[in-house]
């Protein structure tokens, strides 16, 4: 009996192995192992993973809905890239159906892994949205693979589009070896495109199917200073145009005028100017008298209001879409489109006439004039007509709506006359039916942005040291600052200010600070006294060695590596600084650093030194030009900043006399 039993037993274990190694070899699809077949290149030790197949199809209707087929497979390089093997897949709840999605992983012995329904989430995407009708489908993988595992994944979704246009990223900074994108087209229509970031190449076209393919792409590293991805990575922006019998609208722009006139309607409805309206902005701006005090006076009320986003029907359209201003002031919230609709209304009560803007708002470079969509939006602004008295950095002339400032209203950072950093050199869309246009945003002159600060201080023959420090910001230098006192309470805030001397001044003491906010005027100020009882250096009880840059510039730079694969994008900024440190008595200059001046087409740096009525008089100056600088000038722009930090390590040494 017990003989017949091991034996039943060891019959079972047989068959559950002989039915789990069916399922695990049998469920892996024919395209994911193809993909997990491919011999790939040897990469960099910091490369975490090859995608092998990216492609996706796009089979249009003949009633204009979409399905779109995803297809997606990596392998992992390192321990690092495992986080990497998880799909996650936004779709829009309303509009959109998510009809299959599978995902498997091969390990290195073979073995798959096939992911079931109940191991996917479905989550909001954006959980700071009151309610959003954006989610997400997730299939996590990451704890469940090694290093030379492959991780895959399809997903079919239906939708109907608002417009007949669609882009393909052919990669992200992985290297990628087939990535492949598929329109499928009914009979009739057509297709035209045009590649980014990569030399223009035509589909290969069949019937109405027209397919892009890339192979081989390298990956693209992240360094210091480097644009964002998308501008580096090749993609692919595609128009499709329905045949002129076809029982659907054209839902294509030909060029930004189109774009304008599509959403001028849709913005201009929604400002609506009542007697709570007019009254709000009368008080605002009560006892003001300039054009550009009433505007900054109702910019600061709109940018205060709380940003709240409740993306409703955002598949028909919403999401372009403002909410009524009277109801924006009514509820006292709002998102970008929102805020902008509220101030236009404020504004025509006090007869000054503004226009949304459309723009992307985290990369100046994102939105290409070429491609006429506003897909390539993410946010909303503000441009104000103004008048010729009125004065600031932020304005651009428009050939038919005159002069226009500029302004982010959603921003609380930055006030009217400024612009945030990631906006300034922009390409944006005003909304201003056939006068609208793509215009490009100011870029705020360097000595606009910066910093200027006053070092007095004395030094002690023991070494010792203590002063005050002075600075002033103005323009997006300033929104640094501002944010971290804004966002920190008072002795975190401290503790920040004590971090940024220590850096400087080894053991510095914070001994009291003053903050002044002139958020109108795009200023802020800092005084801070301190003390360090060692920051010079005693040798032999003779010599007195210390270093004139007592602390380090804001946001220095620092690019050490040799090569670079990427261009170096700066922003334009100022700084110049002037110290007076008191030497001690009993000791006289023995070594002091030569001047330095550096110029190159990007920027500028400058030192100088005086002794004078027993005090070190020391004056550096930096200026950074808004450049991108191609990859292959790295070495003109390392050798400017190794220049800059070898300058401010000079040391003076003084002697015992």
């Amino acid at each position: 009996m017990y003989r017949r039993s091991l034996l039943l037993l060891s019959l079972i274990i047989s068959l559950s192995a002989v039915a789990v190694s069916a399922r695990t070899v049998d469920k892996a699809p024919a395209w994911l192992l193809q993909a997990a077949s491919v011999n790939v290149p040897s990469y960099e030790k910091d490369v975490p993973a090859v995608v092998l197949l990216n492609e996706q199809r796009v089979m249009v209707e003949s009633d204009g809905d979409l399905k779109i087929l995803n297809k997606y497979a990596i392998r992992i390089l390192t321990l690092e890239g495992r986080g990497l093997a998880a799909a996650r897949v936004f779709y829009l709840a309303s509009t959109e159906k998510i009809s299959d999605f599978e995902a498997w992983t091969i390990d290195g012995r073979g073995s798959v892994r096939e992911y079931s329904k109940k191991e996917m989430l479905d989550i909001i995407s954006d959980p700071d949205d009151v309610y959003n009708e954006g989610r997400v489908k997730v299939i996590d993988a990451s704890g469940e693979v090694g290093v030379g595992s492959v991780f895959g994944y399809t997903v079919t979704s239906e939708y109907k589009p608002l417009f007949y246009q669609d882009t393909f990223q052919f990669q992200t900074r992985l290297p990628t070896i087939h990535s492949r994108y598929q329109l499928d087209l009914p009979s009739g229509w057509t297709a035209n495109s045009r590649v980014f970031n990569h030399e223009n190449f035509e589909p290969n076209v069949s019937g109405t199917t027209y397919i892009w393919e890339m192979r081989n792409l390298d990956p693209i590293p992240p360094e210091p200073l480097s644009p964002t991805v998308t501008n580096l990575a090749p993609f692919v922006a595609v128009n499709f145009t329905p045949d002129t019998n076809a029982p659907v609208a054209n839902k294509v722009f030909g060029d930004w005028k189109d774009v304008s006139l599509w959403a001028t309607p849709m913005y201009d409805e929604k400002v609506v100017l009542n007697d709570e309206i007019a009254a709000k902005a009368r008080e605002l701006t009560a006892g003001l008298e300039t054009e550009l005090e009433k505007i900054k006076a109702i910019g600061q009320y709109v940018q205060n209001l709380q940003y709240i986003a409740i993306d409703i029907g955002v598949g028909h359209g919403n999401g372009y879409r403002p909410r009524a201003s009277d109801l924006v002031l009514d509820r006292g919230y709002g998102d970008c489109k929102d805020k902008a609709t509220l101030m236009r209304a404020m504004l025509k009560a006090l007869k000054i006439e503004a226009y949304p803007v459309a723009i992307y708002s985290g990369d100046p470079t994102f939105v290409r004039r070429e491609w006429a969509s506003p897909r390539q939006f993410n946010h909303c602004i503000i441009a104000i007509r103004i008048g010729a008295e009125t004065h600031s950095h932020a304005v651009i002339e428009h050939e038919q709506l005159g002069r226009l400032l500029m302004f982010d209203s959603t921003d609380d950072l930055t006030p009217v006359g400024d612009l945030p950093s990631y906006l300034q050199g922009s390409n944006a869309l005003i909304f201003a039916g056939e006068a609208g246009s793509l215009v490009e945003m100011p870029i705020i002159p360097a000595e606009a942005n910066g910093l200027s600060r006053t070092v007095s201080a004395k030094l002690n023959e023991n070494g010792s040291i203590s002063g005050t420090i002075t600075e002033l910001t103005q323009g997006q230098s300033s929104t640094y600052e501002r944010l971290l006192f804004k966002k920190n309470a008072k002795d975190d805030y401290r503790k920040a200010l004590e971090g940024w001397l220590t850096s400087g001044a080894t053991a510095a003491r914070l001994v009291s600070f003053e903050t002044n906010d002139r958020f109108l005027e795009s200023k802020f100020d800092l005084k801070v006294d301190f003390e360090a009882p060692a920051y010079g250096q005693l040798m032999q009880n003779r010599l007195l060695i210390f270093r004139p840059a007592i602390v380090n510039r804001a946001r220095s730079i620092y690019l050490t590596e040799k090569d670079r694969k990427t261009p170096v994008q700066m922003e334009s900024t100022s700084f110049v600084e002037s110290s007076q440190i008191a030497l001690p008595e009993g000791f006289s200059v023995d070594e002091i650093p030569e001047n330095a001046s550096i110029e190159t087409p990007f920027g500028s740096y400058s030192t100088k030194f005086e002794i004078k009525d027993g005090k070190l008089l020391y004056e550096r100056r930096m200026q950074l030009e808004n450049r991108i600088v191609p990859a292959e000038k790295y070495s003109t722009v390392r050798d400017f900043f190794s220049k800059v930090l070898d300058a401010e390590q000079a040391v003076v040494v003084l002697i015992r006399d």
